[in-house]
C-alpha cells in the first residue's frame, strides 16, 4: 500500500508510540478548545454584572441546540478525511475538502438567518428573564457562517493529524477578541452588544486564517475556488457519519435547554451563578473532549488501513488520559469555586449557586470524559448511529424523565438548594451511557475483527 509522505504538520496515526502520539495530538486540541472558551469567558468577565452575565450565559444551551445538528457533520468530514489520507486517496480527499467547505457556508448562512429572525421567540419559549439576551443572541448568530467554516476546516486538518495550525489561528484571533472586548466595553461603553461583536470579529478572523492555510497548501487536502463543488458520494459519506453525530448533539442540547429552562425560573441572581458555573465547567469539558476528538482521528485512520489491532490501544490510552485529566481539572475547579466566582462579579447568592453546580458536575466530570471517548471511538469506526441511539436513552431520555419526575417532586423555586436535584441527573446519565457505549464497542469490534480474519483466510486460500 502506498503511504503518504508526512509533512511537518501531518501525523501518521497508524504507527509508533500511541500514548505519546495521542498526547501530542491532544495538547493542541486542548489549547484550541480553551482559547475558544476564552471568547465567552472574556465576555462574562469584562461585561461584569449579574444581569449581563446572565444574558450571555443563558444563551449557551440555545446556541448549542441550533448549532449541534449541523456541527455534527464536521465529524463526518473528519472521519472521511482521515480514511482518505491514510490510504493516500488524493482524489476523494480533495472532494471531501471542497464538499465540506461548501456545506459549512450554506448551513452557516441558514443558521444565521434563523437565529437572527427567531432569537426573541426562542428565548421566550425558554422563560428567559433577561432582555439583553436577545441582543447578544442576534449578533452572535451573524457570525455563524464563519463559526461553522472554521470548525469544518479544523476537522479536515485534524483528519490529517494536524492540530497545531488551528491552535495558532485561534491564539491570534482569541487575543484580538479580548482586545476588542476591552475597547467596546470600556472605551465605547457598550454592554452585551460590544462583547458579541468582538466574538463575531474573532470568528471571522479565525475562519479567514484557516481558509488561507487550505488555499496555500500544496497537499491533496488543499482548497481551490476553481474546484468548489458539492460531490454527492462524499456528501453521503459525511452525512452517514455526521448526521447521527449532529442528532446526538442536538438531543443533548434539548435536554440541556430543558434543564436551563428549569434554572431560569429561579431568577436572575441564581441564573448568573449557574451561568458562571457553566463557563468554568466548560474548561474541564474542553480538556476532556480533546481526547474524544483524538479518538475519532486515530480510529478513523486505523480503520482506513485496516489496522484493527491498534484500535484497542487507542481506546485504552484515551480512557486513561481522559480520566486523569478529568480529575486534575474537575476537582480543583470545584475546590476553587468560590474564589473563581468573585472574578465574575457575582453576588454572594450567585457564588453559592455556582459552587453548588460545580460540586455535582465538576467532581465526577471524568465520567463524562470516558463516555465521550467511547463516542469518538464508535464514530471513528463509522458507527455513528450507535452512540446516537444509545444517547437518546441514556442521556436525553433519562434527564427528561428525571426532570419531570424526581426534580418536579422535590423542587422549590424559592430555595436554590433544590437545584441539586436537577444537577444530579448529569453524573448518573454519564455513567449509564458510558456503560452502554463500552458494551456496544466490544460487540462491534468483535464483529469487525472476525470479518477481517475471514477475509485474510479467504485470500490465503
Amino acid at each position: 500500500m502506498n503511504m503518504v509522505k508526512k509533512k511537518k504538520y501531518e501525523m501518521d496515526l497508524t504507527n509508533g508510540n500511541f500514548f505519546k502520539k495521542i498526547l501530542l495530538f491532544s495538547i493542541p486540541l486542548i489549547l484550541s478548545g480553551v482559547l475558544q472558551l476564552l471568547y465567552s469567558t472574556a465576555d462574562l468577565l469584562i461585561v461584569g454584572d449579574d444581569a449581563a452575565v446572565a444574558a450571555i450565559g443563558s444563551t449557551s444551551s440555545l446556541i448549542s441546540l441550533c448549532v449541534n445538528l449541523f456541527m455534527g457533520l464536521s465529524v463526518g468530514a473528519n472521519v472521511l478525511t482521515a480514511k482518505c489520507f491514510a490510504v493516500n486517496d488524493k482524489e476523494r480527499l480533495s472532494k471531501t475538502v471542497h464538499t465540506s467547505v461548501c456545506v459549512s457556508v450554506i448551513i452557516g448562512t441558514f443558521l444565521s438567518i434563523i437565529g437572527v429572525t427567531f432569537a426573541e421567540t426562542f428565548l421566550g419559549l425558554m422563560n428567559n428573564p433577561v432582555p439583553m439576551a436577545t441582543t447578544y443572541l442576534r449578533i452572535y448568530f451573524l457570525g455563524m457562517p464563519f463559526n461553522l467554516l472554521y470548525n469544518f476546516c479544523a476537522s479536515i486538518l485534524r483528519g490529517v493529524g494536524d492540530t497545531k495550525r488551528p491552535l495558532a489561528y485561534l491564539s491570534f484571533s482569541g487575543a484580538i477578541n479580548v482586545l476588542l472586548n476591552l475597547i467596546f466595553v470600556y472605551v465605547f461603553k457598550m454592554k452585551v452588544e460590544g462583547v458579541a461583536i468582538a466574538t463575531v470579529v474573532s470568528q471571522i478572523l479565525s475562519s479567514f486564517l484557516i481558509m488561507r492555510c487550505l488555499i496555500k497548501t500544496k497537499e491533496a487536502y488543499g482548497f481551490s475556488f476553481k474546484k468548489i463543488a458539492i460531490h454527492k458520494t462524499e456528501l453521503i459519506e459525511i452525512i452517514k457519519v455526521g448526521l447521527p453525530a449532529g442528532v446526538q448533539g442536538t438531543l443533548f442540547a434539548i435536554s440541556n435547554v430543558i434543564i436551563q429552562s428549569s434554572v431560569n425560573q429561579y431568577g436572575k441572581i441564581i441564573l448568573s451563578g449557574n451561568s458562571a458555573a457553566v463557563d468554568i465547567g466548560g474548561y474541564v469539558y474542553t480538556v476532556m473532549i480533546a481526547l474524544s476528538n483524538a479518538a475519532v482521528s486515530f480510529v478513523g485512520q486505523n480503520m482506513g488501513v485496516k489496522k484493527y489491532e491498534n484500535i484497542k490501544k487507542v481506546v485504552g490510552y484515551c480512557l486513561l488520559i481522559v480520566t486523569i485529566l478529568g480529575l486534575i481539572t474537575g476537582v480543583p475547579a470545584f475546590l476553587l469555586g468560590k474564589q473563581l466566582g468573585k472574578l465574575y462579579s457575582l453576588s454572594s447568592l450567585g457564588i453559592d449557586t455556582m459552587y453548588l453546580r460545580l460540586f455535582y458536575l465538576c467532581v465526577p466530570y471524568f465520567t463524562c470524559g470516558i463516555m465521550d471517548v467511547m463516542v469518538g471511538v464508535l464514530r471513528g469506526m463509522g458507527k455513528s448511529f450507535v452512540p446516537m441511539a444509545t444517547s437518546i436513552i441514556g442521556i436525553c431520555g433519562f434527564r427528561i424523565v428525571w426532570i419531570y419526575t424526581v426534580f418536579k417532586a422535590l423542587v422549590d423555586y424559592n430555595d436554590y438548594h433544590t437545584l441539586r436535584y436537577l444537577y444530579m441527573s448529569y453524573p448518573i446519565s454519564w455513567v449509564l451511557t458510558f456503560t452502554a457505549h463500552f458494551i456496544m464497542f466490544m460487540v462491534i469490534y468483535k464483529k469487525i475483527t472476525k470479518k477481517h480474519q475471514m477475509e485474510i483466510a479467504n485470500a490465503n486460500n
